[in-house]
């Protein structure tokens, strides 16, 4: 048994002060208040919160989900160090044998866990059926029109020699592996492309889209449930026309990621976003690429792009905002010191809401019989330590648990 003492525990509803948690055999086991005994234990001054989940993160230190071989697993051993417990691989539009190649490493890492990094979960696939318009960083040669998935007689259009309907069926032959899909529901056949994975279980995410606020609503009635990025690679929420924005923010059902890291999204409008939505409805994701935890001038990829590390992102060599440097652990200070959140809602965008959405049945809070996935953090909420299934797998301070 493990046994945390005398941290603030940051539960669902409300934070223990002092309290103990204790793990056994991969979950948790007890949580109590230590404040009739006065016990402060080795964790003073710390906090602890669930593991952070990240749902829409394309890479870290150099390694990026579409470089092939054991990339995923290169990614997942170096996210606990920001506190992230578990994640979605991210890919940008690609060609059908990358698909092929991150669906397979999905589908190999939830079959044979390690348990030496963060839980790989179904991909998060950024896919060829966006917005050329509103396409980013995203490579423009590998986008396709959703009308044509579901015409196999199609010909192969713009690069790569490939059809929308190659893609449809990587998606079709790995679909448990697959579980968030961006999609523009604009697009020709980009409604029925919803429903279609919508009646089969995935995650139908609005984004990378010029949608109008009909489009957009008549894509959430399809069964989207998802937004990538709120207010990124979108039109902006304007008065007398909310397009995608809008219908998101007034769509209870559907949960909307934002990028927190102060730069992508102003604190302002992230602390409008949350208070239309409530935190149960927000993910907060940092989109990070192989350029985060890179010093900045340092080159990464995504998707095979080059990227290069900025102080506050990273960019396409003619300048692209290329997705994100941020951290996980960085996105939760952010909301507690930039935008003012408190530490259990900072929690529930961190944590809580990617495993309800995702039907992670035990995981993304603290209470008793709960997976032991969680996080100790310092007195400036930087991460001391995580545990993963009840096992450290990352420490700065090897003192602060001890086993009874």
């Amino acid at each position: 048994m493990i046994v945390l003492s005398g941290a603030q525990l940051v539960l669902p509803d409300r934070v223990l002060s002092p309290g103990t948690l204790a793990i056994d055999r991969g979950r948790i086991a007890e949580i109590r208040s230590d404040a009739a005994s006065g016990h402060l234990g080795t964790l003073q001054n710390h906090y602890i919160v669930p593991g952070f989940i990240d749902v829409h993160v394309h890479g870290i230190e150099g390694f990026d989900s579409l470089d092939g071989g054991d990339a995923l697993a290169a990614i997942a051993a170096r996210l606990p160090r920001y506190g992230v417990t578990a994640f979605c691989p991210t890919t940008v539009a690609c060609d059908p044998a990358k698909l092929r190649s991150v669906l397979d490493q999905v589908r190999h890492a939830r079959e044979t866990p390690t348990g030496a990094g963060a839980r790989i979960l179904p991909a998060h696939l950024e896919s060829n059926f966006i917005n050329a318009e509103y396409a980013g960083a995203q490579p423009r040669g590998c986008l396709r029109v959703p009308a044509d998935a579901f015409r196999p007689q199609a010909a192969a259009t713009m690069d790569g020699g490939f059809t929308a309907a190659d893609v449809l069926a990587e998606i079709t032959r790995a679909m448990p592996d697959v579980g968030i899909v961006t999609l523009a529901p604009e697009l020709e056949g980009g409604l029925d492309l919803v429903a279609w994975l919508a009646a089969r279980g995935r995650r139908v995410s609005l984004g990378h889209s010029a949608a109008t606020y009909e489009q957009a609503l008549a894509a959430i009635a399809a069964g989207a449930l998802h937004a990538t990025h709120l207010f990124n690679r979108m039109p902006a929420l304007h008065h007398r026309a909310p397009g995608l924005v809008g219908a998101v923010l007034e769509a209870d059902e559907v949960a909307a990621e934002l990028i927190c890291d102060g730069v992508h999204v102003h604190p302002a409008v992230v602390r409008a976003a949350i208070a239309a939505k409530r935190p149960s409805r927000i993910f907060a994701i940092t989109d990070g690429t192989a350029a985060a935890g890179l010093r900045p001038g340092a080159h990464a990829s995504l998707g095979g792009q080059r990227i290069t590390a900025a102080g506050s992102a990273a960019h396409l060599d003619d300048g692209t905002l290329a997705g994100s440097v941020m951290t996980m652990d960085r996105a939760f200070k952010m909301l507690v010191d930039s935008v003012g959140v408190s530490l259990v809602d900072a929690a529930t965008m961190c944590s809580t809401t990617a495993a309800r959405e995702l039907q992670l049945i035990g995981y993304g809070m603290l209470k008793e019989d709960a997976v032991a996935d969680l996080v100790v953090l310092g007195p400036d909420l930087e991460v001391v330590q995580t545990y993963i299934a009840g096992q450290l797998v990352y420490t700065r301070n090897t003192t602060a648990a001890h086993s009874v």
